[in-house]
């Protein structure tokens, strides 16, 4: 038996290594103890991240509570792996950090269903993100369980992760390769190991009365473990990669990223990410730059060169003036350099040995409780079908997306009791459509499709709160035409503005915090306080969506989904019964918000994502 000491808050713990099988017997007998006194903290070291890849190994298996730890070595098989599963399936009250990581790591190397292990596990990394959702950069603490640790457990908490790099860094490994090659036996990897789930053990008691004190409904808390789960049981079925289209579309898009490469040289930009380069040659060419970084410098970036190409940012052509031929070229070598990059060839490299990419699917990415995706597929133009027709339905079914109908309009309208909204809403029909309605309401019948498309800007300038210059920017409209259409918006809608003062001054008599309609605590900073109207909307929105997610598992779809994307969620549904299945889902995304109809449209394509965006596969 390998022992560790170390103190933690004042208090000498004990970190333990079974070596044999009379260590393990000791082990056993801990644990009988110790899952009758309470919860029991586990975590996982594995060679990395990347749970489906085929060279991805479990390491050790740690069990833990406030004092003692034990750290299986599980990755030498017999009976250190046996009693490390058998304490696994013992456990009734588990506290994990990042449950749905350890979840996945245990089903793919241990064999063990992680719904055997999710109805009695917390995670302790949720309770933190409802306690506050802020990360570090927003002047929060964060979700890592260092942090967290040195604030609510012990200031001299021991840093993990940079610990450890230094110690691969002394056997000459990188961060990313000493995982997987540090010996499994090496004292400081064991202690670490065994510190994470004492850290973990003694954090879950703190946060749970930490949102106690701050009123967090436990209902919340119980929820965000749910959506977690079916959050990780569609990262665990993976989307289907057509390998033989992916391929050669890295190709295609290295050869478009050096077509307008060299289009930009004959402009002078030798390097099209060089902001410098792009500025000057504009600026040689007529082009007037006025918006700055925070160091000074012009800035060129996407948001800036669309409006040069006359682009909006669905890359259509907004025809409101000739477009520049070097912002042009500039937009379309870096888009195909980085879609080369990002989704192309790491779709080819992510892939686990059935040809699926498992994307990690986190439930509580943003400040307002948002969910993203990795590998970039939440930053997907949403009119682009190049890189979704790499992603398939499974054979002999089709891909169905399930999408709200304006949905932060809806909850808007629903949160700020806007009548004339709400009206149109309730008595729209299926198709209803909002931007066009409020330009017939402010501009009556001559109302214009250019209209809709400005007033379509200064709605969603309320609610994520843009600017005149960005709307503007983004429609194409003049920055007169967008002031007053915002005026006009205003007069056509005041519970806009009684709202967002009725919310700004609950925050402030809160601590700066807003509390949103499902009980999600969103803390405001003191220099953008109107960005409570996007919070309100957007934290009601998600949770729309994972009440949806919800409805979906109940009425038996789980098994069809494949991603939740921003108010989204994609299926592949048996061919034969899509327009069955897609009413199904439809109806678990469809009732009412405080009198306000939440709708959703169920659109049946084929075979690939991209078909629901104009592929023909």
């Amino acid at each position: 038996m390998q022992i560790f000491r170390h103190e933690v808050a004042g208090e000498t713990i004990t970190v333990r290594v079974p070596e044999d099988a009379d260590d393990l017997e000791q082990f056993r007998k801990w644990l009988s103890r110790a899952r009758l006194r309470g919860p029991v903290a586990v975590d996982t070291e594995t060679t990395g991240l990347d749970v489906f890849s085929p060279t991805f190994r479990l390491r050790t298996v740690q069990f833990g509570d406030t004092r003692d730890a034990w750290v299986i070595l599980y990755e030498r098989g017999g009976y250190h792996a046996s009693y490390a599963r058998d304490a696994l399936l013992r456990c009734r009250e588990i506290l994990i950090h990042n449950s749905a990581y350890d979840w996945l790591v245990i089903e793919q190397c241990a064999g063990i269903p992680f719904d055997d292990l999710a109805p009695y596990t917390t995670d302790t990394r949720i309770l933190a993100a409802l306690c506050d959702p802020r990360q570090p950069q927003e002047g929060g603490i964060g979700t890592a369980l260092k942090p967290l640790s040195a604030k609510w457990i012990d200031p001299a908490a021991p840093d993990t992760q940079g610990g450890l790099t230094k110690v691969f860094n002394s056997l000459g490994f990188t961060k990313e390769t000493g995982w997987a090659n540090i010996p499994l036996t090496h004292p400081t990897f064991l202690l670490y190991a065994g510190l994470d789930v004492i850290l973990t053990a003694r954090l879950a008691p703190v946060l749970r009365r930490e949102l106690g004190r701050l009123g967090v409904r436990p209902e919340l808390v119980a929820y965000e473990h749910e959506i977690a789960r079916l959050c990780a049981t569609m990262q665990r079925t993976g989307l289907l990669v057509d390998q033989d289209y992916a391929a050669p579309l890295a190709r295609r898009l290295a050869e478009e990223t050096e077509k307008y490469s060299t289009v930009a040289a004959r402009y002078g930009v030798t390097k099209v990410g060089s902001a410098g380069q792009v500025a000057d040659a504009l600026g040689g060419m007529g082009e007037t730059l006025t918006e700055r970084t925070g160091s000074g410098a012009l800035k060129v970036d996407k948001q800036v060169l669309l409006p040069l190409a006359d682009l909006d940012r669905d890359w259509q052509r907004i025809g409101a003036r000739e477009p520049n031929p070097l912002a042009y070229a500039v937009l379309r070598a870096k888009r195909a350099s980085k879609w080369g990059v990002t989704y192309a060839e790491r779709f080819m490299s992510k892939l686990d040995a059935g040809g699926r990419l498992h994307s990690t699917i986190s439930p509580l990415a943003a400040r307002t409780g948002r969910m993203s995706v990795t590998d970039g597929l939440h930053q997907l133009p949403s009119s682009d079908h190049v890189i979704r027709r790499a992603i398939l339905a499974e054979p002999g079914h089709v891909m169905v997306s399930v999408d709200f109908q304006a949905i932060e309009m809806r909850v808007l309208a629903a949160l700020a009791n806007i009548k004339a909204m709400k009206s149109g809403f309730i008595s729209g029909g299926e198709k209803f459509d909002i931007h066009a309605y409020t330009a017939r309401l402010i501009k009556g019948d001559a109302a214009t499709p250019k209209d809709r498309k400005v007033f379509k800007g200064a709605g969603f300038g309320k609610v994520y709160g843009g600017g005149i210059k960005t709307i503007a920017r983004q429609t194409g409209a003049t920055e007169a035409e967008i002031a007053q259409a915002v005026v006009a918006y205003d007069r056509a809608f005041p519970e806009i503005k009684r709202a967002s003062a009725r919310w700004q001054r609950e925050a402030f008599q809160n601590g700066m915090v807003f509390v949103s309609a499902t009980g999600r605590r969103l803390p405001l900073d003191r220099d953008r306080t109107y960005a409570v109207v996007n919070y309100a909307c957007q934290s009601v929105a998600r949770d729309v969506l994972g009440q949806a997610m919800l409805n979906v598992e109940s009425a038996g779809l789980l098994e069809f989904c494949r991603l939740p994307i921003h108010d989204e969620l994609l299926a592949s549904v048996p061919a034969r019964d899509a327009e069955e299945i897609a009413r199904e889902f439809k109806r678990c995304m469809t009732w009412s918000l405080y009198g306000v109809p939440i709708e959703a449209d169920a659109e049946i394509g084929g075979r690939s994502w991209g078909s629901l965006y104009g592929a023909d596969f």
